[in-house]
């Protein structure tokens, strides 16, 4: 269990969740904090600066001139009437009321938590906000005439942050706790801390069921392959969709077990093929010796006896370098002496051998084009490759019959091809004429040279020199079979 995959990505899926939560959690905890410290900040400003603004509407005068708000009241003329006096400061007196009405509505929409405090240069309270108490706002180190100023500083036991302006007329304060931002941000830790568990249980169950539903595919698999043996290899793995990667994993392995099915179907019948050719010669030489001992034969008829067994001898041995040669090139151990080889030489060669296995059945051998061509080869298995077509054509080719040769070039390559006037391959037949041990005319008297593994050598061959062999064939008409080699 602890080794399951499902488990390991459960583990992993996890971890990475966790870390994805914390680095979240950590993220928003602290962008959180800064944008509340920014906006307290923005907002003590605007505050400040509507104040600022509400003051100096009621006086009427652009900042920066110098102007005595009370100037109506402290500097009048002499000459002035007590009457005019009188109704001055009645309407200074109602203004004053105006604006501090505006003020105290306005703190009364804001938070009660809201520290505001006004007071003239000559030190008169104009506004305070009920929960400054007998409390007053300091003022901010450094404060500019006119500049906005926001500090942290304390207010008692309390810290807070405060913003200050200075006008000609007035000082103007505005402070807000800034424990009220920590309050917020513990809220804050608060949820992450419940919600990030209950998110990564959810996410952990629901992951680890993704995770069994995704591998149940593989476990199907599991248990379809443990019933495949060397002798159940026709058994294959349901596919349910084969779009996606256990789909495709699928496939690639049923195709896996067709060819390992065709390899172990190859290698029973390359047994049972191999076994056959072998048992013959033996039986016969088996027969031969037992009939000589038992007989009181003269001397003739023992050598014909050693003639006969020489012979199966020599087929054994063929067969035998047959399988070892094509044992060696299915493990990728077979080599090849590849030097400069002009296959027109080796064809004209070619040519005069076939005609004296070709003269007792009367049949005409020629050659129709002779290209000059050079490959880099071996000699001695691109001629034994040749030989092998030009064997197999005049055995399959009636008497009076005709074998033609000819080398062309074609689009960088040499083609050989031998073509004959014979008894021709069944369609049927024909893909598998190159396979081992396998001849179509299953009747045909034993020769030396009929093994059954001429064409797959020579497939061999010529696949060895970077090049194919290809057969043609019409029942009646004969076949022909080229070989395709690069030149040099």
């Amino acid at each position: 269990m602890l080794n399951s995959i499902r488990l390991k990505l459960t583990i992993w899926y996890s971890i990475i969740l966790l870390a994805a939560l914390g680095v979240f959690g950590i993220a928003s905890y602290v962008y959180t904090g800064e944008m509340l410290s920014q906006n307290l900040t923005l907002s003590l400003k605007n505050e400040t600066e509507w104040l600022r603004d509400i003051l100096e509407g009621r006086l009427g005068i652009e900042r920066g001139k110098s102007r005595n708000p009370r100037s109506k009241i402290l500097s009048s003329p002499s000459a002035q009437s007590d009457t005019t006096n009188e109704t001055e400061g009645r309407n200074e007196s109602e203004q004053d009321y105006t604006i501090w009405n505006k003020i105290y509505e306005h703190s009364l929409l804001n938070s009660k938590k809201q520290f505001v405090y006004v007071m003239d240069r000559q030190g008169r309270i104009f506004y305070k906000s009920f929960n400054l108490g007998e409390d007053t706002l300091p003022s901010p180190p450094g404060l500019k005439e006119y500049e906005v100023k926001v500090v942290n500083t304390t207010l008692g036991s309390e810290r807070i942050r405060l913003a200050g302006m200075d006008t000609k007329f007035y000082e103007i304060r505005v402070a807000y706790p800034v424990e009220e931002i920590n309050d917020v941000l513990r809220s804050l830790f608060s949820i992450f801390i419940i919600l990030i568990p209950i998110v990564l249980a959810i996410s952990v169950f629901g992951g680890y069921f993704l995770a069994k539903q995704s591998l149940r595919p593989v476990e199907e698999i599991t248990r379809t392959t443990r019933k495949i043996t060397a002798t159940n290899l026709r058994e294959r793995i349901h596919v349910k969709n084969p779009n996606d990667e256990i789909g495709r994993l699928t496939e690639t392995l049923n195709n896996m077990i067709g060819r390992l099915e065709a390899s172990f179907e190859q290698v029973q019948q390359f047994s049972l093929d191999a076994s056959h050719e072998l048992r013959t010669p033996l039986t016969i030489m088996r027969g031969e010796i037992e009939l000589a001992l038992r007989e009181n034969k003269k001397g003739t008829s023992y050598k014909k006896t050693l003639v006969s067994l020489l012979e199966e001898v020599l087929r054994m041995t063929s067969i035998i370098e047959g399988l070892i040669l094509l044992a060696k090139a299915d493990s990728g151990n077979a080599k090849l002496e590849r030097k400069p080889t002009r296959l027109d030489s080796l064809v004209g060669e070619i040519k005069e051998d076939a005609e004296l296995l070709a003269e007792q059945k009367k049949i005409s051998v020629s050659i129709s084009r002779l290209d000059e061509a050079t490959v880099l080869g071996d000699a001695v298995r691109l001629r034994q490759l040749m030989l092998n077509l030009v064997d197999n054509a005049i055995k399959y080719t009636p008497e009076g019959g005709k074998v033609i040769l000819s080398l062309k070039l074609a689009e960088g390559n040499a083609q050989f091809a031998v073509e004959d006037t014979g008894i021709g391959i069944p369609d049927g037949e024909l893909r598998k004429i190159f396979d081992r041990f396998y001849r179509v005319d299953k009747s045909r008297s034993r020769l030396p040279d009929g093994l059954g593994l001429g064409l797959s050598i020579s497939k061999w061959i010529a696949e060895a020199h970077g090049g194919s062999l290809i057969a043609e064939s019409r029942i009646g008409y004969g076949s022909k079979f080229t070989i395709t080699i690069p030149i040099l």
